[in-house]
C-alpha cells in the first residue's frame, strides 16, 4: 500500500490535518467520504468502514 502524504500533514493511522487530504486519501482506498477525529481528520465514513478498505487493499 503506497503512501502519497507527508509525513508532516499525515500520521500513520491515516490522521490528516486537512478535509481534503483525507479525501484524496480516501478516494485512493474506495471511500467516499471522510470523518473527524481528535481535530483531524480521516478517509472514510468511519474507522470501521477505514479498516475494511484497506484490507482490501
Amino acid at each position: 500500500m503506497g503512501f502519497n502524504g507527508s509525513p508532516a500533514t499525515a500520521h500513520p493511522k491515516g490522521l490528516y490535518s486537512t478535509e481534503q487530504e483525507a479525501l484524496e486519501r480516501a478516494q485512493q482506498i474506495g471511500c467516499d467520504n471522510v470523518h473527524r477525529n481528535n481535530g483531524r481528520w480521516m478517509p472514510c465514513r468511519d474507522e470501521r468502514e477505514l479498516h475494511r478498505q484497506l484490507r482490501k487493499n
